[in-house]
């Protein structure tokens, strides 16, 4: 076999908790999010020795630029001793909280399984690329959805692979995207942690407390805006404004986490169109 090729669906945290263990495979996150209809392919095929190429390490592109991806990059080197050029297309962009480094990570995966016969199975996969979005700080969560696909809160921590999952599907999204925020510096401070935690921890028991009518999409982004207050995480002037202009026409909006964008029900000036979709990654 010459390439593999997977896909894999960008995921929109809208609420998480932090629960680190002693291990990469014992840290994850709880919360609430999304897969969209948009994510990643990611096409795998092993380096020759064209010159054009660095045959010392993985040539890794997204959206044809050459980058440095330490996340896919552990996904490489935890599954093979080959090296291997990857190309990543994707129309949404990098560290705004579309979970582009998770579905990055899951659909390079699928595809190196694939294309090496390495005969793991799905969720041994998902770990792998679970445990390097863990290592590189890149994310504590979104593997999980993505994995599994669909509107899901989760009441165990990620790396246990357990969720609810929500009759929320199909349903249109509308985001807009300002800046990136660093997730590992918000992560790995321990007094932004404290009040993230404490926020989520209420966030869901207010979801918990829905009953089945009441558990709706509406509701929903209502808490995770009241989560984004709570946790001091919504201080982008933008990203304010453009909630307040959305809930004064009527629509519910809130911020997409980690990144300086906001997600609404409603379509909204400059926004673009995201289809909640109940599918996970798979091989193309």
């Amino acid at each position: 076999m010459k390439l593999a090729k997977a896909f894999a669906p960008a995921n929109i945290s809208c609420i998480f908790i932090i629960r680190s263990g002693k291990s990469p495979t014992k840290t994850g996150s709880l919360g609430l999010g999304f897969t969209v209809n948009k994510g990643v392919f990611a096409t795998i095929k092993k380096l020759n020795n064209d010159k054009k190429f660095n045959n010392q390490k993985n040539n890794i592109y997204y959206n044809n630029k050459k980058i440095n991806f330490p996340t896919v990059d552990s996904v490489i080197n935890r599954l093979t001793k080959e090296k291997v050029i990857v190309d990543i297309k994707s129309n949404l962009p990098i560290g705004c909280g579309f979970g582009i480094s998770g579905a990055s990570a899951l659909a390079v995966s699928y595809a190196l399984n694939k294309l090496f016969n390495l005969k793991k199975t799905k969720k041994e996969l998902a770990m792998t690329a679970h445990v390097a979005e863990v290592q590189n700080h890149t994310g504590l969560g979104d593997v999980v959805n993505q994995y599994y696909g669909g509107f899901l809160v989760k009441y165990k921590p990620s790396y246990m692979f357990k969720v609810q999952k929500l009759s929320i599907n199909n349903k249109k999204i509308y985001y807009k995207y300002f800046s990136s925020i660093d997730t590992k510096k918000t992560i790995c401070n321990k007094k932004i942690k404290n009040r993230i935690d404490n926020s989520g921890i209420r966030a869901l028991n207010r979801i918990k407390k829905l009953n089945k009518k009441d558990l709706n999409l509406k509701n929903l982004i209502k808490i995770s805006k009241e989560f984004s207050i709570d946790s001091g995480l919504l201080k982008n002037k933008k990203v304010i404004k453009t909630i307040k202009s959305i809930e004064n026409k009527g629509g519910n909006a809130s911020m997409i986490m980690l990144g300086n964008a906001v997600f609404s029900n409603k379509y909204f000036n400059g926004s673009g169109e995201l289809i909640i979709k109940d599918k996970g990654a798979c091989l193309c």
